[in-house]
């Protein structure tokens, strides 16, 4: 079992390569800028090395950029406290510099990290484990779009779900992805029908204790405004750790 000073040790050393940067730079007061490169063992959400990403961990940004972008990127972030970078009138003009190539700003991720306590809920629904075998077969359902990559991906494959079962249907599914050995990402989706009744907390719960039990750390993450998504993350024992937004093709 892993103590949360350890988990988020762990999590800077995944950041570091993510971001081709140094663990110290996520301490620093001035903004950081690096080279885009696709390091070996980096988080792989797209194939192409990405153009630009910039994360906080609540003291300054770190930005992983083409060297194209550099300088007007240094300009950028002149005398700016980074964490307000990721307000919405600095996020426009990077908006508009990224056109330039070709490129647009893609979602924010609002990221979430576990505390180490265990806490099992009480359930008084029926639960239904899958493995990944299982979930093979589970891909293309939209319901469950959150829970599941939307299809099998290698890079960072589902390798495990627990799902709320009425009259033998699926009501509610949490699901883990493998985006690096050590980290899997949860994601949670509940039937319309079936929201606001504790199904998506109690679910998310049993499966972030189910990946420590297998030596593996939870991360959670959700929009700004996904305030329902939020709560189930702290009613978890998940706390906000670090924002990130990334780069796609206009």
């Amino acid at each position: 079992m892993y103590d949360k000073e350890q988990i988020a040790i762990a999590w800077k050393k995944q950041l570091a390569i993510d971001f081709n940067c140094t663990m110290e730079d996520f301490e620093k007061k001035e903004n950081v800028i690096t080279v885009a490169r696709n390091n070996p063992g980096r988080r792989v959400y797209t194939p192409q090395k990405e153009f630009l990403s910039m994360v906080t961990l609540g003291t300054n940004a770190v930005i992983s950029a083409d060297k194209r972008i550099h300088e007007w990127l240094r300009q950028w972030i002149a005398k700016k406290n980074g964490i307000w970078l990721f307000e919405h009138n600095y996020l426009m003009e990077l908006e508009i510099e990224l056109q330039k190539y070709g490129k647009k700003l893609g979602q924010s991720h609002h990221m979430f990290l576990p505390k180490e306590e265990i806490k099992e809920p009480i359930i008084d629904f029926e639960v239904k484990w899958f493995e990944q075998e299982e979930i093979m077969g589970m891909y293309g359902q939209k319901a469950f779009s959150n829970a599941l990559c939307e299809k099998y991906l290698p890079q960072r494959p589902d390798l495990l779900a627990v799902g709320a079962i009425y009259k033998e249907n699926i009501i509610g599914l949490a699901g883990c992805s493998a985006d690096t050995p050590l980290f899997w990402q949860i994601g949670i989706d509940v039937l319309p029908d079936y929201r606001s009744m504790g199904i998506g907390t109690k679910l998310v719960q049993l499966l972030k204790n189910e990946v420590f039990r297998r030596k593996a750390i939870p991360f959670y993450g959700t929009s700004l405004s996904n305030l329902h998504s939020w709560n189930i993350a702290l009613h978890c024992g998940f706390y906000p750790a670090w924002v990130e937004i990334e780069t796609v093709e206009t």
